[in-house]
């Protein structure tokens, strides 16, 4: 059997962040099952606006949380009251305080996690599988990727015996180190049975000391060191739950 790597493992510290970014020496265990906590709530909360990655920092008793959706429109809401709320929520989850920052993924196409998803939710619609696949791929490599691959495995269009199905396009160097390669996974929960989807998208080759900063492999380009992705329009509002970046959904 192939022993198989986590590819964002494999390439921590090398052109990977950590997602979350904090110290602690006593409470590392308490500290990294309220990340799991934070983490598994707001997907769920937020899993129809297209949550992309979150990540976490931490700073004494305050927490920063940053999420990368597809959809900021609906999760800040009018007047930034559902990312009011949200905050809110956290902070009765954790008992400390709280700051959200919203980033717009601007191709979703180019997301291997948001690419999974969609494909989960299709063939819980009882879309062929052979299709969406296709469909997906094609997506992919028309908005500027270099290589894509995708598996599905489980009861495919309802089959009495399991199978996995794969299907890819370009090249997808796993074992190149600076190969900015995006790997995300999803679940389709169909009547009869669940349904693994996975999904590797190959951005292109890192330069050396370059690390990934965005998601969906467009290149970090805004002002003081903030993300390409990032919702600017409108201006950055500084209040109570930290920075939000207003501007209206993309329909």
């Amino acid at each position: 059997m192939g022993q198989k790597v986590h590819p964002n493992g494999f390439r921590l510290g090398i052109i990977q962040n950590w997602s979350s970014l904090w110290f602690a020496e006593k409470n590392y265990a308490e500290l990294l099952h309220e990340d799991l906590r934070l983490r598994d709530y707001v997907k769920k909360r937020l899993y129809h606006t297209g949550v992309a990655k979150i990540d976490l920092e931490r700073a004494g008793r305050k927490t920063k949380v940053h999420i990368y959706t597809a959809r900021p429109g609906l999760v800040i809401g009018q007047r930034g009251a559902e990312v009011d709320k949200l905050r809110f929520e956290l902070e009765q989850l954790t008992g400390h305080e709280m700051m959200i920052n919203i980033h717009e993924v601007l191709s979703p196409e180019l997301s291997s996690t948001l690419v999974a998803e969609s494909i989960a939710q299709q063939l819980e619609r009882r879309m062929s599988f052979r299709r969406v696949m296709k469909k997906a791929v094609q997506n992919t490599m028309r908005l500027g990727a270099k290589g894509i691959r995708l598996r599905v495995a489980g009861r495919l269009n309802g089959a009495e015996i399991a199978r996995a199905e794969k299907a890819h396009e370009g090249s997808v160097p796993l074992h190149t180190l600076r190969a900015n390669v995006d790997y995300g996974t999803a679940t389709s929960h169909t009547t009869y049975g669940c349904i693994g989807v996975k999904v590797w998208i190959y951005h292109g080759d890192m330069l050396p000391g370059e690390r990934v900063t965005t998601v969906g492999g467009e290149r970090s380009q805004g002002r003081g060191g903030q993300t390409g992705g990032s919702r600017r329009q409108g201006g950055d509002r500084q209040g109570r739950g930290g920075s939000r970046n207003r501007g209206n959904d993309k329909q």
